[in-house]
């Protein structure tokens, strides 16, 4: 059994990230260092460690004597993100369906089981698990693959929450997350790859109507 060490550093990015996607700390806000530090009864060294992370992650931008604020939200970033994952999603998804095996098909379910738990608990972080699931189908497609599609999942983050707040959009997304399972494990390629395609697309037209842009 290993064992896993999560340092100040860690802690206090997991908090701070939660605060961004939950809206928490609102887009275009500045990040008020010497607040979060006394809240979370840490130093500014690992504060400043893990926003450094969050600003990689691109949840954040550092400016010269201003610190850090939050990335404001946008159609044409939605719009820029969501057509890269349109371009690599769907084939890293059916590559990794082509080369799956019997533990990844399990990863694979588990990561699925995962976020449904979430999706029923509130205040939980099923955007989190929305986007291991997606990886899960993926990580057998390559390394590297799967590190550029992460870069682009964790991007997508907060306009996949924003995209599910209407009510019957949790449902909607349990259906065809359902189906993109079941052509997943079968080895199904077009099948994988055309679901998948039409879960991000949609995913972005939803988003067109709620930003009105």
């Amino acid at each position: 059994m290993s064992i896993i060490v999560r340092t100040l550093s860690d802690q206090t990015y997991e908090v701070v990230r939660r605060r961004i996607l939950s809206g928490g700390i609102a887009p275009g806000t500045p990040v008020r260092q010497d607040v979060i530090a006394t809240e979370l009864g840490v130093s500014k060294i690992p504060l400043r460690e893990a926003l450094g992370r969050l600003e990689q992650d691109g949840l954040l931008t550092s400016y010269p004597n201003r610190g850090y604020v939050v990335r404001p939200m946008s159609m044409g970033e939605a719009s820029e993100i969501f057509a890269l994952r349109l371009k690599l999603e769907p084939g890293a998804v059916a590559d990794g369906a082509g080369r799956a095996t019997a533990e990844d098909h399990a990863a694979a379910r588990a990561a699925l089981e995962a976020l449904e738990k979430n999706q029923d608990m509130d205040g939980a972080d099923h955007v989190t698990q929305n986007r291991l699931f997606h990886l899960s189908m993926i990580q057998p497609a390559g390394p590297v693959t799967f590190q550029l599609l992460t870069r682009l999942l964790i991007l997508s983050e907060r306009y996949v929450r924003m995209h599910l707040e209407p009510k019957g959009r949790e449902d909607r997304a349990k259906r065809e997350h359902r189906a993109i399972l079941d052509a997943w494990t079968a080895g199904d390629t077009p099948l994988v790859e055309g679901l998948i395609r039409e879960h991000i697309q949609a995913t972005l037209d939803d988003l067109r109507d709620q930003l009105g842009e």
